[in-house]
């Protein structure tokens, strides 16, 4: 049950209820504690009156002191040094006469009074460990130490050491009481009486530093709850609302770009959210451009093919069929190629998720594609590849995935030997600018762009296309933009100034 009720709080809820239940154990413990200490502060103030008294009370039966007033006083004076660090002692007979008095000594040794004052205050008596329990509240009642001690030898604990308390509103009077027996006769009583306002003031101090720290510690946390909920839970509750808005495809506006501020954790975890959210809506979007292109693309040959397939049978003219059977192959090929361009390009997009950018020297990458290309076109087309590479830098390192560069440059190359005639070169040209970033150009001798607009050629299946249209899906360059700019890059395009042919450059970040 309560772990379904914790389930069920926000985490603020939860902090409060844990502090809550953290203060109700902690106050059950203080006030335990407090409950005895008074009791362990008076138990060890009487265990040194009980001490004290067991002294006097051996002195007197080896002095063979009589309890009177003048043998009484004589051992007083005597012994005074045994209770220079009481308040007062008081010896009574068994009468319950007042026969010594420590009070009176300092003032006239012949001066010792006849009773006890009475004392006309609110008085709690509280028995100790030493003694019975017993508790006396009486208001306004005139209670005599006579009638203590009446009481003491009425009770069960006649012989053995008797402590009560007497507090009123600025004392805190302790007293023990112990009758003085000798060979087994009770002879009188001898009353040890301190002021022990330390007790009060020791548990008084506790008290309030209980009361101080209790105070401070709740501040503390009512301030940390303020921060914790206005700082950290305040804006997580905004990411789970902005999670919600987007799962509901809510029109609702949400506070991202103010969180997306923020210099700390949860601020780049609100970037990283939003990043991610603004990605997958891209590759979603993306995905559903590509398969509205790519149904339109395949539509036109499925047309060509099936016009070509109604007529095929129908018709005698070996050339006419031949011109047929081309147009079946050419469309078949441009379907074949669109499928596989199109599964390679969702592969693609799996395999960037997982791969690693790594510092590479993009010249070494480039010798290697040429080299490549070189092997394949030179005998086929007479097609040659060079490479321009500024020789007074030392390398040209770039942050990038190896086989994800070499793909540019090999759809670059591509993309070039299709509009280039046989017998050109193609360059290939690396350098940098003079804010030091790395670019790669690819330049050939072809017809060049008829485009007005030249970003128009990255889109996906441009119109601008080889003869050998079948050989072509027109991704080519659409995925050659994806990749520069996965890498943080720019690509452009323009038509060569002073001869024919185009030139594509792709401009990599500083390092």
């Amino acid at each position: 049950m309560s772990n379904f009720f914790l389930k069920n709080l926000s985490i603020l809820k939860k902090f409060l209820f844990i502090n809550l239940i953290i203060f109700v154990v902690l106050g059950t413990f203080t006030i335990i504690y407090l409950k005895t200490v008074q009791p362990n502060l008076i138990k060890k103030k009487t265990a040194n009156h009980i001490q004290i008294i067991e002294n006097t009370i051996d002195h007197i039966r080896r002095l063979n002191v009589e309890f009177n007033e003048n043998d009484i006083r004589r051992f007083l004076f005597s012994t005074r040094f045994l209770f220079q660090n009481l308040d007062r002692v008081i010896l009574f007979d068994n009468r319950f006469n007042l026969i010594g008095d420590t009070d009176t000594l300092d003032l006239d040794p012949r001066s010792f009074s006849k009773r006890l004052d009475i004392i006309e205050e609110d008085i709690v008596y509280t028995k100790t460990k030493t003694s019975r329990k017993k508790k006396i509240n009486k208001k306004n009642q005139k209670i005599s130490l006579t009638d203590i001690l009446i009481n003491y030898v009425a009770s069960n604990d006649f012989g053995k050491p008797y402590t009560y308390i007497e507090e009123t509103y600025n004392q805190f009077l302790l007293t023990t009481i112990k009758s003085v027996t000798v060979k087994g006769e009770s002879i009188g009583y001898l009353v040890i009486s301190e002021n022990a306002n330390e007790i009060r003031t020791a548990i008084n101090e506790r008290k309030n530093f209980i009361i101080r720290t209790a105070f401070v510690v709740a501040i503390v946390i009512f301030i940390f709850s303020f921060v914790l909920n206005r700082y950290f839970l305040k804006p997580i509750k905004n990411l789970v609302e902005y999670t919600k808005i987007i799962k509901e495809k809510s029109k609702k506006k949400s506070n991202i770009q103010n969180l997306k501020k923020r210099n700390d954790e949860l601020g780049m975890l609100s970037q990283s959210l939003d990043d991610m959210t603004n990605d997958l809506h891209k590759r979603i979007n993306i995905a559903e451009n590509f398969s509205s292109d790519l149904v339109h693309e395949i539509r036109n040959p499925l047309a060509s093919l099936k016009s070509a397939s109604e007529i095929i049978s129908d018709t005698e003219d070996k050339n006419q069929r031949k011109k047929l059977v081309k147009i079946l192959t050419h469309d078949v090929e441009r379907i074949e190629r669109l499928i596989t361009d199109y599964s390679q390009m969702l592969k693609d997009e799996v395999a960037l998720s997982k791969e690693q950018m790594n510092k590479i020297d993009l010249k070494f990458i480039a010798q290697s594609v040429v080299d490549d290309f070189n092997n394949i076109y030179i005998t086929k087309r007479g097609i040659k590849i060079q490479l321009k590479i500024n020789s007074s830098i030392k390398e040209f390192k770039i942050l990038g995935i190896e086989n994800r560069i070499e793909q540019i440059l090999a759809n670059l190359l591509d993309n070039s030997i299709s509009f280039s005639e046989n017998n050109k070169i193609i360059l290939v040209e690396i350098t940098k600018d003079q804010n030091d970033r790395v670019i790669l150009s690819v330049i050939d001798q072809g017809k060049g762009f008829k485009e007005q607009k030249l970003t128009k050629i990255f889109e996906r299946f441009y119109s601008n296309r080889p003869d050998k249209f079948g050989e072509h899906s027109g991704l080519g360059l659409n995925i050659v933009k994806n990749l520069v700019e996965l890498h943080g890059g720019i690509i452009n395009a323009s038509n060569n100034i002073n001869q024919n042919g185009a030139r594509v450059e792709v401009i990599f970040p500083k390092l």
